[in-house]
């Protein structure tokens, strides 16, 4: 059965799984190229926005990406901090890694690596205004530019700080959900588009954000504000009942999407509320059957911001 509660922590643990299979290998490879041509003698410094509960951090370490890095995690949700840090512990200690406590965070090291984490809770541009001269080697947004106003956000992120930088955008949403088997040929299409709608409706304090057609419109809007592009490629989610079911915690993963889809869409004047209850039900029942395939379409780009051109 469907979960009773849904948690967003326990959804981005089980979207890791979906994560690691989805994004582009070439562009993450000109990623790590970029940051293997970085002077040996310093730490090499990330800085992630909307850095979730650790993840993107677990997989750079898993996939041997630097040796010794200053990682800091920003996020605006308390309670993804909170888990992050009992996550990312937990997991070092099941690798057997080294675990020490710090004052802002962990110092997680092994004799092939050794990385010290920083959690803030912070909003990300209040962060901005009061940090002007942040320096990082590489900035990390990873599902999380589409959440967020286009282009405001690159100007602000582009403009930060007074040196060069690299920058990894990953899992940008771009404008194509695909649900299956079909439940009726004229309402799937319908709820999928008036969910996109509320992508490009989101409002905080009288300011729309989000986009569901980030990942192209990032390929215009990048170069706009004196970013360059060095790597883009598709990235898309896949999640399907192999032989032994769903991967991992995917289905709680593919009911979390469902819910959302439904949060985002109940008592909409121009659905029809049983029909649209209806048609939830079965997308669940479709997940417990091991019957639902998901796709999403998303792009992933990696590129470099120049001081001088900003």
């Amino acid at each position: 059965m469907k979960p009773g509660e849904f948690s967003f922590s326990r959804y981005l643990e089980a979207k890791k799984s979906v994560d690691d299979r989805s994004l582009n290998r070439n562009v993450w490879d000109k990623m790590a190229s970029l940051l293997s041509d970085q002077p040996g003698d310093q730490p090499i410094k990330v800085l992630e926005v909307g850095a979730g509960i650790g993840t993107m951090l677990v997989r750079m370490i898993e996939r041997e990406l630097f040796q010794v890095a200053q990682y800091t995690a920003i996020d605006s949700r308390i309670d993804n901090i909170r888990y992050a840090q009992v996550y990312l512990r937990n997991w070092a200690k099941y690798n057997d890694y080294q675990v020490a406590e710090s004052n802002n965070g962990l110092f997680i090291s092994d004799k092939d690596f050794e990385i010290e984490v920083i959690f803030l809770n912070a909003d990300l541009f209040e962060y901005i205004n009061t940090h002007p001269s942040q320096e990082f080697d590489l900035l990390v947004a990873n599902a999380f530019l589409d959440l967020v106003p286009l282009p405001e956000t690159l100007e602000q992120l582009f403009n930060w700080g007074e040196k060069d930088f690299f920058y990894y955008f990953s899992i940008n949403y771009d404008g194509l959900t695909v649900l299956g088997p079909v439940i009726d040929p004229e309402f799937d299409p319908r709820v999928l588009s008036l969910y996109h709608d509320t992508m490009n409706e989101r409002n905080k304090d009288g300011n729309r954000y989000g986009d569901h057609e980030t990942g192209r419109h990032l390929l215009d809007y990048i170069p706009r504000e004196g970013g360059s592009i060095l790597a883009a490629g598709s990235s898309d989610w896949i999640v399907y009942p192999g032989p032994g079911g769903y991967a991992m915690d995917e289905a709680y993963f593919l009911h979390f999407i469902i819910h959302t889809i439904d949060t985002a869409l109940s008592g909409h004047h121009l659905l029809d509320n049983k029909q649209f209850t209806r048609w939830i039900n079965l997308r669940h029942a479709q997940i417990e059957r091991e019957e639902l395939v998901y796709i999403a379409h998303q792009l992933d780009i990696v590129g470099k911001a120049t001081a001088g051109e900003r």
